[in-house]
């Protein structure tokens, strides 16, 4: 039997604000059985960037995540509404915002699913080249950053020590690899 995809019988949200939004489905399944209660995490869409500069080195990110309670190396990233802006201006204004860098080429590679057994968003993922610091930072209430610069040599050693640990960075990373490596 084909695999089929689930019917939303009813559908609502039972929290509905900017920092939180979940949605109550009522499902159907292939084979007849009705779950009341799917919830699904409503996540914006987020655009992710792999920033090197002219010596190759990687611009990472440090900062606090409250979900894990951990401070983590990461890339720049950021959340944006695909019905105001396309996720290359999402990118280019992230990369800005979080590091004060600006990438003299951003190169769509991919877009990927975050968590998609309970999150409906996606990551898009930019390769940007060239990047310099000729921008200004303006975080958010939430955001408390630190810029790190990462030999590109050194990223995969930090990636095997579980320095780096963020799953949408370690993809993006390894993507922008093989894309450096067989189309450049």
């Amino acid at each position: 039997m084909a695999i089929q995809k689930w019917k939303i019988l009813k559908s609502k949200f039972i929290i509905d604000n900017q920092w939180c939004r979940v949605r109550q489905d009522q499902v159907k399944l292939s084979d007849g059985t009705i779950i009341d209660d799917y919830f699904v995490n409503v996540r914006p869409e987020i655009a992710l960037i792999l920033p090197i500069t002219p010596n190759n080195e990687i611009v990472f990110v440090r900062q606090y995540r409250h979900g894990v309670q951990e401070i983590l190396l990461e890339l720049p990233a950021g959340a944006f509404d695909p019905e105001k802006e396309d996720s290359l201006t999402a990118a280019k204004r992230e990369l800005e915002e979080e590091t004060g860098y600006i990438a003299q080429e951003l190169i769509f590679m991919k877009t990927i699913y975050d968590n998609p057994v309970k999150d409906d968003n996606k990551i898009h993922i930019f390769l940007g080249l060239n990047v310099e610091k000729k921008g200004k930072i303006e975080l958010d209430i939430t955001e408390e950053i630190e810029v790190i610069l990462v030999p590109l040599d050194n990223v995969i050693e930090k990636i095997m020590s579980q320095e780096i640990c963020v799953a949408g960075t370690i993809a993006t990373i390894f993507m922008g690899l093989e894309f450096i490596n067989n189309f450049q």
